[in-house]
Order: C-alpha cells, then structure tokens, then sequence
C-alpha cells in the first residue's frame, strides 16, 4: 500500500479539465519536489467542500475567518501537464485537535474493505493536513469550482446542456 503524504501541502487545490458537461475533476497536492494528481467526481468534490465548511465550523470557529481564508485562497489554475495518478473511491475527513489540521484522504480503495490477513494489490492514497484558514479556502474553491458547470434546470435542477435538457417536471418538453 502506497501512502502519499503532504503536511503541509505547497499547494493544494481542485480543478477541471475539459468543457462544461464533459469536466474531469482533479485534486493536486504538491510541495518542491513532487505533485500528485487524483481525478474524482464533482459529487466528490462538492461533499467535501461542504464536509470542510461544517467541520471548521464545530471545532475551529472564530480561527477561520473570512479574511485568513482570502490571503490562503489559491485560485491559480492546476499545475501542468496533467496526469492522473490514481481515481479516488473513497474520502475521508477528521480533524486532529492536538496539531489543529484537518486532514484530507483521498483512497482509490474502501479502506474499510481491506483485509490486513491477505496479500492485496498496489492500493493508493493521498493524505494531506492543512491549517484552518487553507482548508477553509480550499473549500471554497472547490464550491467555486463545483459551481462553475452547466447551469441547473429551475424546475428540476438537473444539468442544461448547450441545447437544453429534456425536464421531467415539464412532461418531457425540452427547456
């Protein structure tokens, strides 16, 4: 089992690659001599933004300000080329009250399934710790991000295409 980890991360972010509707979700973590680069899905990325954002605000409160937020925001774009390191399954979230981190886990495996008895494949994941202030901005730009697709159907909520969506809360009738 192969654990990457970054305590503190450079940069930790989350991006897209690819048009609206066709986006490929990606979370990159790097210091000055490596990067790793996980694709994830949006359902992913939204959840834990707003995993982040509850968290924060039970266990950090007022050490989380607006204004530490915005001068930790990093709202450069990823870091070329691009290359995925491994697809995420599973995410984990905690906070660790002695170090006052949160701390991230990206798997490409359910950590809950594995057996310790048994040989298993190469497993993957990625750990990274961040102060109150970057996670926080973090988590907004994952909502940024996350934000940015197609927009949603007033009626329904489902993702409008370039050429409209069939709405099933309008029988059928494309919008």
């Amino acid at each position: 089992m192969t654990v990457v980890e970054f305590d503190p991360p450079e940069r930790f972010i989350l991006g897209t690659v690819g048009p609206a509707g066709q986006r490929t979700f990606f979370l990159q973590a790097s210091d000055a001599t490596r990067r790793v680069q996980v694709s994830l899905e949006k359902l992913h990325a939204q959840v834990l933004a707003e995993r982040i954002g509850e968290l924060l605000d039970q266990v950090a409160g007022l050490e989380t300000t607006v204004a530490a937020a915005a001068e930790a925001a990093d709202n450069a774009p990823l870091d070329t080329p691009i290359a995925e390191d491994f697809r995420v399954q599973a995410l984990a979230l905690s906070w660790d009250g002695e170090r006052h981190v949160v701390l991230i886990e990206a798997h490409d495996h359910d950590p809950d399934e594995i057996d310790e008895g048994e040989a298993t494949p190469e497993l993957n994941s990625l750990r990274v710790s961040l102060g109150p202030a970057p996670a926080r901005a973090f988590a907004r730009r994952c909502e940024t991000v996350v934000r940015a697709g197609r927009p949603a159907c007033p009626f329904c909520g489902g993702a409008i295409d370039a050429d409209g969506h069939i709405c099933p809360r309008a029988n059928g009738y494309k919008r």
